[in-house]
């Protein structure tokens, strides 16, 4: 791990044994800490991650904020952690098209503020809103009460921009509810726990 030195600067990493007890652990109660935590700001850092980590057999754990109750933010022993915490941007909100484009580490709650100033409505809501990230609700399927009536996050979900193991970029989905061509990957991929790629 201390070679992450050689493909990110300091501020984008920690081995230091306390910050890493904060990344080994989620809501179901099970910890693990893990050997590194690493928090990228773009895709091209998620990339150099993915590819550095494949490439040394470490075994990565996307986490968004470790609210879920599943054990799916438990780090294996001897990985690394890939924190979305600073990709905590919505890119787009377009009301025509009732769609929004954000990183994984948006809040919930802060989405469903941002579009109900426009008079819409996103309408998963885990009990834990005001603090998980959309790329965990998308880990995780995540529903919440509403999901009765309105679906879960899977409903939710047009296009999904991915990390591979060895870290290649793919592209899912589409802006449309219904697409003709080919496997609806974005699906597979929601509820897939960061076992397929990283969201």
């Amino acid at each position: 791990m201390n070679k992450l030195g050689g493909i990110l600067p300091s501020r984008k990493f920690s081995l230091d044994p306390e910050t890493l007890l904060c990344y080994g652990f989620d809501a179901s109660g099970i910890e693990s800490a893990p050997a590194a935590v690493v928090w990228p700001e773009n895709i091209d850092d998620i990339v150099r991650i993915s590819e550095f980590a494949y490439g040394n057999n470490i075994p990565i754990c996307p986490r968004g904020a470790g609210t879920g109750m599943t054990g799916g933010a438990i780090p294996p022993k001897g990985s690394l952690v890939i924190s979305f915490e600073r990709m905590n941007r919505i890119l787009d909100i377009d009301s025509k098209n009732l769609t929004a484009l954000v990183q994984p580490g948006v809040i919930n709650g802060k989405l469903q503020r941002e579009v109900e100033m426009m008079n819409l409505f996103y309408p998963p809501d885990p009990a834990s809103m005001n603090f998980c990230t959309i790329g965990g609700n998308v880990a995780e399927n995540a529903g919440g009460p509403r999901a009765v009536k309105y679906g879960v996050t899977r409903d939710y979900v047009l296009e999904i921009e991915g990390v591979l193991p060895d870290g290649r970029i793919i592209h899912t989905g589409s802006q449309t509810m219904k697409g003709v061509v080919g496997y609806d990957l974005a699906s597979l991929l929601v509820g897939s726990e960061g076992t397929l790629c990283t969201i």
